[in-house]
């Protein structure tokens, strides 16, 4: 295994891994796997209390990649102020369309499954797996902001909710 390249991502660096949201890359380091050396990330998803381990070569194959810059984060607060496109397909289509979203890991993707699913509170009543996936995407949505910004996830949350309510407004 060469290290001609040089890998793009750093130690104490976040990163978005699509399955699994933000992580922080805590090290680099060398494993030997069934006989062969193999450089890895180990990504910690503090929420989650979990530790990933992603091959070095294979981190862009996964999706891996970096934060989003500030201008797409503004991008992906501006299209939850759009009016919500909800297909007439059946729901299980429907929910498999925003599971896929979802595990994209692109933020304007979330942010369009956060604006479909939100409910004001005089809108009906949602389902169950409904709200597993709003939840779900919300939590990826507001990590990442708040990951860019630097800041704190509450100030992200109240964010991303003041821009969900001016759309109601």
């Amino acid at each position: 295994m060469s290290k001609a390249k040089k890998s793009e991502f750093r130690p104490d660096e976040y990163v978005v891994y699509p399955a699994h949201g933000v992580g922080q890359i805590v090290s680099i380091e060398e494993q030997e796997i069934a006989g062969l050396k193999l450089e890895l990330f180990v990504i910690s998803f503090e929420k989650e209390k979990m530790t990933l381990r992603v091959p070095t070569n294979k981190a862009a194959t996964v999706g891996m990649r970096s934060l989003s810059s500030p201008e797409l984060v503004n991008k992906a607060l501006a299209t939850l102020k759009g009016k919500a496109r909800v297909k007439r397909a059946m729901w299980s289509r429907r929910a498999q369309e925003y599971e896929q979203k979802i595990n994209s890991g692109d933020l304007l993707a979330i942010a369009e499954v956060v604006r479909d699913l939100h409910r004001n509170d005089d809108q009906r009543e949602q389902s169950y797996s409904e709200r597993q996936l709003y939840e779900a995407a919300l939590e990826r949505l507001t990590r990442e902001v708040a990951a860019v910004a630097g800041g704190d996830e509450s100030v992200a949350q109240k964010q991303v909710n003041d821009m969900l309510v001016s759309r109601a407004a």
